[in-house]
């Protein structure tokens, strides 16, 4: 009895190779169970996509203004036109601004007698796919005249299009803080508890330390120093270092406490009896052990990140122009004059929503598939 109690307890990985099944199948198999957890995945790689391919997507330039279109107004897609028609391929009406005779402001209303076709794959400016491939085509776009599916901003450019180039600095940026997070928070967590003893001590006490200060006054007073006379790769390392900086703690905590557990399984003593250096213990026995832990951190941190970078930027001590991130498109609804007049200017904040949802949906549901054996 007291032989059974001393045995260590086997991992996931070894349950299924004892039971003959591989583990990934096992996890797919799970995973795919989760009806919202598909969802989070479907979302996650669209928005992924939509970032890649943000110019392909966009009919117009979103960086340069084009100050005759200035808080344009969303246009709308038909396929019926005023005569009762079905058409096969959607259309919409250019949009003609008027003045309103009350309140004598400006305003975007379709012009009925001027409609155009939709088309697809279009020429239009001239970008590089993934920074390495020269293009002029996108997506949809009109013949003669502009379209704006969610509107335009106070300098006239594309709404849609910017969402969708604010998406590469949003998820880029959390993916980078993500990554050193994760090398940083599993590296020392598993140093920490492989070694033990006064090494142990040592880390544990510095963490501890690190986790005294309140995170979001730390980010913002770090954010705001940051001049913005500064190279725009230098400011987004700078950002995603800051937002890695105290993120990597709760990390290291979690892969200490599993490699406590693991440092003494007989895999890892066999491995020691066998004359295996430290480092390829570490790396080659206990880190592949972690990594279920680490890809569910992953999924889980990304979110966290989107979220604070987008509220920093919201405040203006975050991203600065000329990047564009989701955080710095809901800055231009900061007032409330402006936001009753473009209500479409709130279009950004669905997408951070969308990713938070996505992000954590995946996270939810890998947490379960890691885990094939549980109930």
């Amino acid at each position: 009895m007291a032989q059974a109690l001393d045995r260590p307890i086997p991992t996931v990985q070894a349950l299924a190779e004892e039971r003959g099944e591989n583990y990934l199948t096992l996890v797919w198999r799970k995973f795919r169970k989760s009806q919202i957890a598909i969802v989070g995945g479907v979302i996650t790689i669209l928005l992924i996509f939509m970032a890649i391919f943000a110019d392909f997507l966009s009919p117009s330039d979103p960086v340069i203004p084009n100050m005759q279109y200035a808080y344009t107004s969303p246009q709308h897609i038909y396929f019926i036109s005023s005569d009762g028609q079905l058409h096969l391929r959607p259309f919409t009406f250019m949009q003609k601004q008027v003045l309103d005779p009350k309140t004598f402001l400006p305003s975007w209303q379709p012009d009925y007698t001027n409609p155009h076709p939709i088309q697809f794959f279009v020429k239009g400016y001239e970008y590089k796919i993934l920074g390495l491939f020269p293009s002029d085509r996108h997506l949809y776009g009109v013949e003669n005249g502009t379209v704006f599916l969610l509107g335009t901003d106070r300098f006239g450019r594309d709404l849609w299009g910017r969402i969708c180039i604010g998406g590469r600095i949003s998820l880029s940026l959390a993916l980078f803080a993500t990554f050193i997070i994760i090398v940083v928070g599993s590296t020392v967590g598993i140093v920490s508890g492989y070694y033990g003893g006064w090494t142990d001590n040592i880390i544990q006490r510095f963490i501890e330390f690190l986790q005294s200060f309140p995170a979001l006054p730390l980010w913002m007073a770090l954010a705001a120093i940051i001049p913005i006379t500064w190279d725009q790769t230098l400011i987004f390392v700078t950002m995603s270092s800051i937002f890695a900086l105290l993120g990597w703690t709760l990390l290291a905590r979690e892969i200490r406490g599993k490699v406590l557990s693991l440092r003494e399984s007989d895999f890892v003593l066999a491995a020691r009896e066998m004359g295996a250096s430290d480092t390829r213990i570490i790396f080659r026995h206990l880190l592949p052990n972690c990594l279920s832990h680490i890809i569910v951190i992953l999924t889980l941190t990304i979110p966290q990140i989107i979220l604070s970078e987008s509220f920093l930027s919201f405040l203006g001590i975050g991203i600065q122009e000329p990047l564009v991130s989701w955080g710095t498109l809901m800055r231009e609804a900061q007032s409330l004059q402006t936001l009753g007049s473009n209500p479409w200017l709130m279009w950004p904040t669905l997408f951070i929503v969308l990713a938070v949802l996505g992000f954590n949906f995946l996270g939810d549901g890998l947490r379960d598939a890691v885990d094939p054996y549980s109930l």
